[in-house]
Parts: structure tokens; C-alpha cells; sequence
């Protein structure tokens, strides 16, 4: 065997442990590394995946709050109950503050007719319950305008489509003015101002929520319904039977 023989035995040799140690050893590691950078990556989505929802999770516990007080105020225009003591006690205050005098309330007196406003009709699709109501009011002419006004503001949309909420959702149907007959005979609280007296008959509707609705679920302010997390209320709200159909008040 020649030198030059030798030699290619050695390099076919080389090569051939070489080979080996590539399939039994580099090919592999190699086959390996693949698997775990799959793996790894598959780990980085899912971890990217959970700090996205922990995310979400905390911004629905810091939005619950405000959003429960946002349902809490839409109870001020449509609760749960009749509650007409609030009510009355609601129109005795605007009037007091107007310089109106609150002569009387009657209910079931003609307000149930067909509803005379945007308010009125979204209200009846919202399956509210109608509470007909005439109120009687005795003042001024510009006091009684006033008063009209405030009644009609308690609850107001915004620019935004929001709802503004200070008071009862009440939808007037009818006013009447004619002089106010009592205080022109001077008996009346008037005195001096008798001549300027007016009498303003009001035929409007409050609403109650359906007796299948509740006005927060069970919610509390510490917890939402069914003792969840914030983050899964928060999630649920927007399609909750529980909470009233009208649009969110601004907190």
C-alpha cells in the first residue's frame, strides 16, 4: 500500500467518523434546539396572550366602580319599583327651589295615551313600566316655565350620547295654563301677585323597571353579580338582561 493510499483510507476514515458523529450526535442536538424554539415561541405567545387579558382584567376592575355608580344613576331615572314618595318628594324640591307652589298629584290620570316623545317611545321599547301621573302646580308665569324646564332635564342626553341623570325620567304629555282662580280671590299664598298667578296642570309619565329586571343583579359596589371578578362583569355587562336598557349615564 502506497503513501497516497494510506492517506485516502485516513481522509475516508475522517470523514466517516465524522459522519457518524453528525448522526449520532450533531443531527440531533440540532433536531432539538428546533423542537425547544418552537416551543419557546409557542411559550412567548401564550405569555404575551395572558399579560393582554391580565391587562384587560385590570382595567375592568378599575372601570367597575364607575361603571357601578353609572347603573346606580340610571336608578334615579327609572327604578327598580314605583317609589312615588321619592317622586312627590323630588317635585315638592324643584318647586321650592322655582318659587312654585306644589298644589296637587294624581295618578292614572290620563297620561297613559300614546307616548308624545323620543324619550316616551324608546322607554316603551325598553319594555319600561308606564306610571301616568297629573301634577298641578300654582306660580308665576316664568317660575312655572322653570320648573317645566327642570322637570323635563332630570334626564338628559349629551352631545356625547351619554345621559345626564338628576332626577325621575318623566315624559310630559300635556300642559294647561289658566289663571289661578284661588289666589286671584286673594286666599291663595300669592298675595300682591295674585293677577300674575297661574295654574299649570301637567299630564306626564314616570317609569319602573319590568318586574323581570333588576336594577344592578345583585351587584354591590365591592363585588358584581355572582361574586366574579371585575374583569368578567365587565366583559358580561354589555349584554346583562339585569341592567336597564337605556343608554350608560356619564359617571
Amino acid at each position: 500500500m502506497t503513501g497516497r493510499d494510506r492517506i485516502v483510507l485516513i481522509v475516508l476514515a475522517s470523514l466517516a467518523v465524522l459522519a457518524a458523529v453528525w448522526l449520532l450526535a450533531v443531527s440531533p442536538e440540532r433536531k432539538r434546539a428546533t423542537e425547544l424554539a418552537t416551543k419557546v415561541s409557542t411559550a412567548q405567545a401564550q405569555l404575551t396572550t395572558a399579560e393582554s387579558e391580565v391587562a384587560s382584567a385590570r382595567g375592568a376592575q378599575a372601570r367597575y366602580t364607575a361603571e357601578y355608580a353609572s347603573v346606580v344613576s340610571l336608578g334615579k331615572a327609572v327604578p327598580p319599583s314605583q317609589e312615588v314618595s321619592s317622586l312627590i318628594y323630588q317635585l315638592d324640591q324643584a318647586s321650592n327651589q322655582k318659587q312654585v307652589e306644589f298644589n296637587s298629584i294624581t295618578s292614572g290620570s290620563g297620561a297613559g295615551a300614546s307616548p308624545a316623545s323620543a324619550a316616551a317611545a324608546g322607554a316603551a321599547l325598553a319594555g319600561f313600566t308606564q306610571m301616568p301621573f297629573t301634577f298641578v302646580f300654582n306660580g308665576s308665569f316664568l317660575d312655572l316655565y322653570h320648573l317645566f324646564q327642570q322637570l323635563n332635564h332630570y334626564t338628559l342626553r349629551t352631545a356625547s350620547g351619554g345621559l345626564e341623570v338628576s332626577g325621575r325620567l318623566l315624559t310630559i304629555q300635556s300642559l294647561k295654563l289658566a289663571p289661578d282662580t284661588v289666589a286671584a280671590q286673594g286666599t291663595g299664598k300669592a298675595g300682591g301677585k295674585s293677577a300674575e298667578q297661574l295654574t299649570g296642570t301637567i299630564t306626564a309619565a314616570a317609569y319602573v323597571l319590568p318586574a323581570s329586571q333588576g336594577l344592578t343583579g345583585g351587584a354591590t359596589p365591592a363585588s358584581p353579580v355572582g361574586g366574579a371578578s371585575p374583569a368578567a362583569a365587565g366583559s358580561a355587562a354589555a349584554g346583562s338582561p339585569t341592567t336597564p336598557a337605556i343608554v350608560r349615564a356619564n359617571p
